[in-house]
């Protein structure tokens, strides 16, 4: 706590400072309006990946480094948080939040994983919150940087993100403007993290009445800094067959499954679907298929994972795929997560989000809007990057937007 005051703002000139930080002394550097601290990628595992990490062990804290936000960046993506291992990421978050004074309560989601909300102690029910999500998609990738970017698993989808918002945080409350921080778990596979956000917020509006309502929630995704004007839905489908085993060579003894679900694919692949004039069509991703005992058994199972991407509402879309799979199959819908059109401000560039985000389980969080550093189109892959001047940049704009929805 003795160096928070170099905690806040981030410094223009360019110095070479000596910083002690854990123990542990390391060079840093400020050029260019960032304050940057050596990069320490080695971490031991004991501390990093267990429920009892401690953030002022092995890590050199990169918030003290007066919220040098690239650094934060590498940091959090050299702690692995696939979805379902989301305790690391989130005690190292945790430990540092505090540090900086925040508030930060630890939000239960299921056994060793949980959200973290951050509020300042001088405005503990802020109107406006910044969010997004601390797990990644497998797999685990180390970070890196050039002189433009920085590499690696989540470091646009979304722990670039992460430090953006809690560098813009930070500023905000120099200004005596407030905001909280809200990150969740489990975004990339059923939005847990934000159902369960969701439910606490509500009992904590039950529980203090009209002045803990929230009124805007700003989340993070990777839109290149551009506002999101709607967001694409979500509708998973998996398509069942099931047959009779026999041997391969006396196939009229059995019943393959596989032959029931290639014709199902092959009917809901050429099937019409609808299209916006302004979002674009509702699109489909045949992503997992399987089946089958071995290549001498006639399959008795078959089975695959589909995934629309929606533009409107899905009950006419339901019936259409259960009627053009047919009846050899069985088809169900584990999830859906609905289209959504967004709160703009003034001034910024807007987007059409072709994606699906946390914001349709986080209604009691106030009217959502959607922007953040990075692109989609890089992110899942086994090369994602963010690129550092749109990192600074969306620092500004969450200060921008935070005034504009505050004024």
């Amino acid at each position: 706590m003795a160096d928070e005051r170099g905690m806040r703002g981030v410094g223009c000139s360019c110095v070479e400072q000596r910083l002690q930080a854990s123990g542990r002394t390391f060079e840093k550097q400020r050029t260019d309006g960032w304050a940057r601290s050596t990069h320490v990628s080695r971490v031991h595992k004991e501390r990093v990946f267990g429920l009892g990490l401690r953030s002022d062990v092995d890590l050199p804290s990169a918030i003290l480094s007066s919220m040098d936000a690239v650094t934060l960046t590498r940091q959090l993506v050299d702690i692995e948080s696939i979805t379902g291992n989301e305790a690391a990421v989130g005690n190292y978050l945790y430990g540092e939040l505090c540090r900086l004074g925040y508030q930060t309560k630890k939000m239960l989601v299921e056994e060793n994983r949980f959200n973290l909300y951050a509020t300042s102690a001088e405005h503990p029910h802020p109107a406006v919150v910044f969010s997004t999500h601390m797990d990644t998609v497998p797999p685990f990738i180390a970070s890196s940087e050039d002189a433009g970017r920085i590499y690696g698993r989540g470091s646009c989808d979304a722990k670039g993100i992460i430090a953006a918002q809690i560098a813009a945080a930070e500023r905000l409350r120099q200004q005596n403007i407030f905001v909280g921080l809200l990150f969740v778990v489990g975004e990339e596979r059923d939005s847990l993290g934000a159902h369960m956000a969701n439910e606490y917020a509500a009992k904590e509006s039950a529980a203090h009445g009209r002045d803990s309502r929230r009124r805007f929630l700003v989340n993070g995704e990777p839109t290149e800094n551009h506002l999101a004007l709607a967001s694409k839905g979500t509708l998973r489908a998996e398509v069942t067959a099931t047959g009779r085993m026999a041997h391969s060579a006396y196939p009229e003894l059995g019943e393959s499954a596989i032959d029931k679900l290639i014709p199902a694919l092959t009917r809901l692949r050429a099937m019409p679907l609808p299209t916006d004039p302004e979002v674009g069509p509702c699109t489909l991703n045949i992503g997992l298929i399987e089946g089958g005992r071995a290549p001498n058994v006639i399959p008795d199972y078959a089975h695959a994972d589909l995934l629309y991407r929606l533009v409107g509402p899905t009950e006419d879309l339901r019936r259409q795929i259960v009627a053009t799979a047919g009846d050899s199959v069985e088809v169900t819908f584990p999830l859906e997560l609905p289209f959504l059109r967004m709160r703009t401000v003034d001034g910024l560039p807007t987007m059409i989000a072709a994606f699906t985000t946390d914001i349709p389980k986080l209604t009691n969080w106030g009217e959502p809007l959607l922007i953040g550093p990075g692109s989609i189109h890089v992110a899942h892959t086994d090369g994602e990057f963010i690129e550092k001047r749109q990192l600074a940049e969306s620092i500004d704009l969450y200060c921008k937007i935070a005034k504009q929805l505050l004024g």
